[in-house]
């Protein structure tokens, strides 16, 4: 296995994205050795934490993967904070200092990821400062990763691509769907085109309706700020599940490369049925949680979370049916 030489940068390093994903991730790929000791982690966040407090956070967030507290503390060692405002210019200079310090210590290469775990509303500032100020002055690659959502609508999605493309190649940039990477999700094409028996019954005729339920266990915690301006239908049904109902619904692809999968879950995405204003309220309904109780933990309601509008109508569940119009699935 060939080990991976390069220094991550997570922009919103104290996030529940980098909590809860992130650093389980990495350290996943550090226990099969995809990561071993030429590599290095700077988070960065508005917070005034030091490299301390920020490695006990790792720690925290994968003691149930590691085989020993020793394991983890040498993985949490090659984490580094730092303070970071993202629309200053000047931070990026003390930014750009700790990246040469650690590329030089960990024998890099200047290889460089750099992952926007933040609102979209910085994606185009970030980047744009990664040039200006030098950061991508190395000679190893860059790649950027960007989090849904990407953009409000399609005009902010659009000039998004635009900022983002005056800095780094197609090659170069990553939008991901962290949901994508779930086993059962990278599976559904396994069981549909591998096997002849649920292929072939994979259709209107046998199959009455598909149901993609998300459920989560806890509240928006820490996420209140960003989720009271987006709410459940664009953190969750504009991405994840139209992401899990193309898989489900595409035809079979010509051949299992990117552009053909893209190529088939278009297609699929094209033929759900347009509502009208009166359709929707048929088939679509919102609701919001109210404080109550989960096995032994306590929640407050949405309205009480923090950096919520206390008058707030954001969804946080939202139920609906799609119609797909093709062949396979009309009638």
């Amino acid at each position: 296995m060939m080990e991976k030489k390069v220094l991550f940068t997570i922009f919103g390093g104290t996030g529940d994205l980098a909590q809860r994903k992130l650093y389980p991730s990495l350290f996943r790929l550090y226990k099969k050795g995809d990561l071993k000791e030429d590599f290095a982690v700077i988070g960065t966040a508005r917070r005034p934490w030091s490299d301390e407090h920020y490695r006990e956070v790792v720690i925290g967030t994968i003691k149930e993967l590691s085989d020993s507290q020793e394991q983890a503390e040498t993985f949490a060692s090659h984490f580094y904070y730092q303070s970071h405002d993202v629309t200053d210019t000047s931070h990026y200079d003390s930014l750009k200092d700790l990246a040469e310090t650690l590329d030089q210590k960990y024998h890099l290469e200047g290889n460089q990821i750099f992952y926007l775990a933040m609102s979209p509303n910085f994606f185009g500032t970030i980047v744009s400062h990664l040039k200006s100020q030098g950061m991508l002055d190395t000679d190893g690659y860059h790649r950027v990763i960007i989090e849904k959502p990407f953009g409000s609508d399609y005009n902010s999605a659009k000039e998004l691509n635009e900022e983002i493309n005056q800095v780094f190649t197609e090659q170069e940039i990553y939008r991901i769907d962290h949901y994508l990477g779930k086993e059962m999700i990278q599976n559904i094409s396994a069981i549909r085109f591998a096997n002849n028996i649920f292929e072939s019954m994979w259709n209107n005729r046998y199959i009455d309706n598909v149901q993609i339920n998300i459920a989560e266990n806890l509240g928006v915690e820490e996420r209140g700020g960003y989720y009271d301006k987006s709410g459940a239908l664009k953190d969750m049904v504009q991405n994840h599940i139209l992401q899990i109902l193309s898989l489900l619904a595409m035809e079979p692809p010509v051949a299992f490369s990117e552009k053909e999968l893209r190529t088939e879950k278009i297609k699929a995405l094209n033929a759900i049925r347009i509502y009208s204003e009166e359709e929707v309220k048929q088939h679509f309904v919102r609701g919001q949680y109210d404080k109550g109780q989960l096995e032994d933990k306590k929640f407050v309601g949405y309205r009480e979370e923090a950096n919520v509008d206390e008058e707030s109508a954001t969804e946080t569940f939202v139920a609906g049916k799609f119609l797909i119009d093709n062949f396979r699935w009309s009638g």
